[in-house]
Order: C-alpha cells, then sequence, then structure tokens
C-alpha cells in the first residue's frame, strides 16, 4: 500500500497493511533539548522523526505525510506585527489577527503566528470590540480574492487535506474566549451573524478548491473543550454551530471528500454526538489529561467515529512501564481500526530524546511498522 491508500484504510475501518505512523510533532524548545541529549545536531527538523524511528530499529521506507491544499482563509490584509511595549520580562505585543497580548521577552510576535513553540500569553484586548469593529473586520475576508488559492502540486501517493478553522475557533479569534461564550446568550443575533458570515467565506473557499481537487479528509480546528466539560453545552453548540458543520460536511462529502475531521483540545465526549450528527467522521487529538479515554469512547460510539492522537504526553515523558502500558491499554483500539495513535498534542521539552525513541519503538512495534 501507498501512503494514501493506509491513510484512507485505516480511517475507514478498512484493512490496511500497516497503521500509518504518526508519533508526533516536537516544537522547537523540545527539538534543542533533544539536540543536547542525544539527537545528532546534523539533524534537522524535517529529518527528526524519521531518525527516531531509524535508531529504534526501523527499516521500512518513512512516510512523507499529508499534503494540504493550498488555501487561505485568513484576513486580507493582516494586522502589523509589532512590539508595543517592552519590560523587564514581558513584552506587549500585537499580533497578525490584531489581538494584543503579553508574551516573554523571548518570543517575537511571529511565534504567535505559527505554532513555532509554547508559547503562553495573556490576552490585553481582541480585535472586535463593537459592532462597527465587526463591520470594519469583515471587509478583510473576501472568498473570491484570487490570493487565496495557491498552486496545487499533487502526489498520487500521498494523502491531500484541507484545513480550516472552524466557526468557534475564528470567533474566539474575533473576540476573545470570554465574550464569545457571553455572546451565545447576551447578543445571539451578532453571534448568528458571526457564524452565517463564516459558514458562506468558507463554503465559498470549499467550492473553489473542491473545483480544482478533491481532498482525502477536510479537517477544521475547532478547540472547544476544557478538561472536564466543553466550552458551551451540546445544546448551545446545535443552535448555533451545527449548521455550520453540516453545511461544509455536505459540500465536502457531495464532491466525493471521504473523511471530515475536527481537531478540538479537552475532553470532547459531550461533543462528539453533535459532531456525529454534521457528519464528521475523525476526531482529534484526544488528550488524555482532558478525560479522554479512546477504549470507552469506541466502545459507547463504535465505528461512527474515527480517532487519531490519543496517547499520553505524560506517559511518554515517564517512559519505561508507563509508556508500555500506554501503548497496551490503546492496542484494541489499534486493531480495531479507525484509529492512527499518536501523542495527544504537541511533543513537549518534558519528553526526552531516549524517551521518544523508546515510545518509537513501542508504536511503531503496535502499528506494523517493526
Amino acid at each position: 500500500m501507498n501512503e494514501r491508500e493506509r491513510f484512507l484504510a485505516t480511517l475507514t475501518f478498512g484493512t490496511p497493511d500497516r497503521v500509518p505512523l504518526e508519533p508526533g510533532w516536537p516544537r522547537r524548545s523540545t527539538r534543542d533539548a533533544w539536540h543536547v541529549q542525544g539527537l545528532p545536531g546534523a539533524v534537522g527538523p524535517d529529518g527528526i522523526l524519521e531518525h527516531a524511528y531509524r535508531e529504534a530499529g526501523g527499516t521500512h521506507p518513512w512516510p512523507a505525510g499529508e499534503e494540504w491544499m493550498p488555501v487561505n482563509e485568513r484576513m486580507i490584509p493582516q494586522f502589523e506585527e509589532k512590539v508595543l511595549e517592552r519590560g523587564e520580562r514581558t513584552q506587549i505585543v500585537q499580533d497578525w489577527k490584531g489581538n494584543v497580548c503579553e508574551i516573554s521577552n523571548e518570543f517575537s510576535p511571529v511565534y504567535l503566528r505559527e505554532a513555532i513553540d509554547f508559547v503562553t500569553r495573556r490576552w490585553i484586548r481582541c480585535p472586535v470590540g463593537s459592532r462597527a469593529d465587526w463591520g470594519a473586520m469583515k471587509k478583510r475576508y473576501r472568498a473570491d480574492d484570487a490570493s487565496r488559492l495557491g498552486p496545487l502540486t499533487r502526489s498520487a501517493d500521498r494523502p491531500l487535506s484541507l484545513s480550516f478553522s472552524g466557526p468557534f475557533w475564528q470567533m474566539r479569534e474575533w473576540l476573545g474566549f470570554e465574550r464569545l461564550c457571553t455572546l451565545f446568550i447576551e447578543d445571539p443575533s451578532l453571534a448568528a451573524d458571526m457564524t452565517e458570515f463564516w459558514s458562506g467565506h468558507v463554503a465559498g473557499l470549499l467550492e473553489r478548491a473542491l473545483s480544482i481537487a478533491v481532498p482525502d479528509m477536510v479537517r477544521i480546528s475547532e478547540d472547544m473543550a476544557f478538561k472536564g466539560h466543553a466550552m458551551i453545552s451540546p445544546a448551545m453548540a446545535r443552535t448555533f454551530l451545527l449548521p455550520v458543520w453540516r453545511r461544509w460536511g455536505r459540500i465536502a462529502r457531495e464532491a466525493g471528500c471521504p473523511l471530515y475531521c475536527v481537531d478540538s483540545d479537552g475532553l470532547t465526549d459531550e461533543l462528539i454526538p453533535v459532531w456525529i450528527e454534521a457528519g464528521i467522521n475523525v476526531c482529534e487529538p484526544m488528550e488524555v489529561a482532558a478525560g479522554n479515554d479512546l477504549p470507552a469512547l469506541r466502545r459507547r460510539w463504535g465505528r461512527n467515529m474515527a480517532f487519531r492522537g490519543g496517547i499520553d504526553k505524560r506517559a511518554i515523558a515517564r517512559s519505561g512501564r508507563a509508556i508500555e502500558d500506554e501503548i497496551a491499554r490503546l492496542e484494541p483500539v489499534i486493531r480495531d481500526g479507525g484509529y492512527v495513535p499518536g501523542c495527544d498534542h504537541g511533543v513537549p521539552p518534558d519528553v526526552s530524546w531516549p524517551a521518544f525513541v523508546r515510545y518509537i519503538r513501542l508504536l511503531a512495534g503496535a502499528t506494523n511498522w517493526l
């Protein structure tokens, strides 16, 4: 099987020769620590996972991974990234989305545009504070802008994916988390206007992209759960968000795209039935510390939902018996299908290089790569 065939067979509950090997991605601070702990300095970011696999004894050709359709949903123009105030240890910055926040002096505003590292921030102001701000913000999103679709070079052997921000995610970027959650109650008409606007913006981009190529998976980023509960109730999600998710899913499905995925941190068990209603059939990254239990979720939802992620990053860090037990806990789900196991978020710097190699060895064994 090639990578694309393996990816599709796994997530549609088929019979792959091997389950895709997706251990998780280390950010900069993790990579820096690994270079001190035994990872050769000559190995760059793009070669780290393959090097770990080879060190673990792997001999199969290393997968190149998903390709992503070059579709730009972001505001045009973006806000200027700049430092507004610098203190002894922290700085006040404006990011590309117009958010003003406080971050450590060790970072720059660029870190808020890309997932370069784990950056703690204190939010000060978000770009939409009034209806006038909202009117101005909408002008930055013209779906017919020619620059929103880049040239596509597709390999027939690799899975092709298309990613968008979901309505909850995007509204949080405009409003901030607290104001978004209260907006659904205090100003439902504005909330509805925002969800409808974003629904149409992404639908237009989806239709344009799908006229060029049909991806294997459409994924939406939709972080909307805490440890223990969702950030809004399932009933509220059905009222405001379900129509948007259904609309996008219908467009993708009618074009022939088999996988519709949602990415949300936190405990997502009370949201999964809403996502199933929307036609979503893949969920990630399934954080264990938040309470997600993949064997229990599989027993509850059967083959209505496939998963990616779900390996406890804390167990990887502890290594030894802890990671052995963690892989053993998930082996029944791996064997049942519809599951690509991997770290349940970015690989943090408390995972040492020797622990990561041991983890790769166990994961590769469980997925038939060793």
